[in-house]
């Protein structure tokens, strides 16, 4: 079976968020990093070269495959800033509604900035993440 090609690797999480331009796109990656951390209590990692991770979970399909795969991240993109809520947007209904202005799919939201979204939503919509996973996968973790 193959490997997932992004891993967590040894990349400076810090030197990536320094090299993101303009200025306004990388203030919003340290915002961001600043509220997953708090929400997660763990230690920003790289994902392959572009998305910053937090924490990891061990899935296993019914199929039989298995992998590891980070709890939430983020990975400022040209175009948006991609949110990674694992979870998808169970029991956030209430909470999308009052988050602003976004688009998103099925675990990925995407922001032009974060003052175009009330920061205080987005902490409790990756914190539901978060338990909602941790929750699902807690057998194998």
């Amino acid at each position: 079976m193959a490997e997932l090609k992004t891993q967590p690797n040894d990349l400076d999480v810090e030197s990536f968020i320094n090299t993101i331009e303009p200025e306004s796109k990388r203030d919003d990656a340290w915002e961001v990093l600043k509220l997953m951390k708090k929400v997660t209590g763990e230690e920003p990692v790289m994902w392959g070269s572009s998305i910053v991770g937090f924490g990891k979970y061990k899935y296993v399909y019914e199929s039989g495959r298995e992998g590891e795969w980070m709890l939430t991240g983020f990975s400022p993109r040209k175009q948006a800033m991609t949110l990674y809520l694992m979870s998808g947007y169970e029991k956030m209904d209430d909470l999308m509604q009052k988050l602003g202005k976004y688009k998103s799919s099925v675990s990925c939201l995407y922001i032009k900035r974060h003052s175009d979204i009330d920061l205080d939503v987005l902490e409790e919509m990756v914190r539901k993440s978060v338990e909602i996973i941790k929750k699902r996968y807690a057998e194998y973790n």
